[in-house]
């Protein structure tokens, strides 16, 4: 599954499916269907200019960032923080060394803080080496060092270290959270990959208290034209795509509840 799931997105991301339109558009107006040369360049061309030259992506994301906020209240005593994992850019590590994140890196910033603000929870990060070729640390390991730095204990750590999917970082944790006695939990992640998240957990029958960071949009965003930054807006259209791809596609295989969790 999780080969499957790498290589599909890999095809259909938004940049490679208008690649390959436009591959199968050239190939069939080679063979003579002008028709259907023309149609499939005309889609690609216009998933181009949305994807580059629109706020459509934004307002994609957006909308699963506002679909879950923080709680009003902070809650009174935690048992654990989960971080799931996504943050760390580890093959850069494994060249290098040090601490190197990605744009997610608010997942281990906040859940810092709120380890400070809660001493006596353990915290659990979930993440595995999430590569093709598996031969680097995961999440898991690296934060180790994170944490170290900001004088969190090590033994507060619990490393869930197996997990490669959003639906591996759930189900491995559940048992992890059963093993150690563990309940009354906050979930930290990225707010558009919040819904997903607290989904899964759902399903698996875990009660968590959502804790999104690593916000992308401003929140009232509107769709319209936008010329001023084409390589952000193809980012945010294939994050906002990957996410919704990925809910459509644990509710379709019952790994959730509802299409979008609330």
């Amino acid at each position: 599954m999780f080969l499957a799931s790498k290589i599909f997105w890999l095809l259909a991301q938004p940049l490679s499916l208008i690649f390959f339109l436009l591959l199968a558009s050239y190939m069939f107006g080679a063979a003579g269907f002008k028709r259907l040369h023309g149609a499939l360049a005309g889609i690609a061309a216009t998933l181009f200019f949305l994807t580059l030259f629109t706020s459509t992506g934004g307002v994609l994301l957006q909308a699963l960032e506002n679909r879950i906020a923080r709680p009003a209240n902070l809650p009174a005593d935690p048992s654990c923080i989960i971080i799931l994992g996504g943050a760390f850019e580890n093959e850069v590590i494994a060249a290098r060394g040090g601490t190197e994140f990605n744009q997610a890196a608010d997942r281990f910033i906040e859940g810092a803080k709120l380890a400070r603000r809660y001493p006596a929870a353990r915290i659990l990060v979930s993440g595995g080496d999430g590569s093709f070729s598996g031969t680097y640390e995961g999440d898991a390991h690296a934060s180790e060092a994170f944490f170290s730095a900001f004088g969190i204990a090590p033994e507060r750590l619990l490393r869930e270290d197996r997990s490669r999917t959003t639906s591996e970082n759930a189900d491995n944790s559940k048992d992890m959270l059963e093993s150690h006695g563990l309940s009354n939990c906050l979930l930290v992640t990225s707010a558009f990959h919040m819904p997903r998240s607290v989904g899964l957990f759902r399903k698996l029958g875990l009660t968590v208290t959502p804790w999104p960071v690593d916000y992308r949009t401003s929140s009232v965003l509107n769709l319209s034209l936008d010329f001023s930054q084409p390589s952000l807006n193809a980012q945010l259209t294939t994050t906002a795509m990957r996410e919704w791809t990925g809910l459509l596609a644990y509710y379709l295989t019952g790994r959730t509840h509802t299409l979008f969790p609330d």
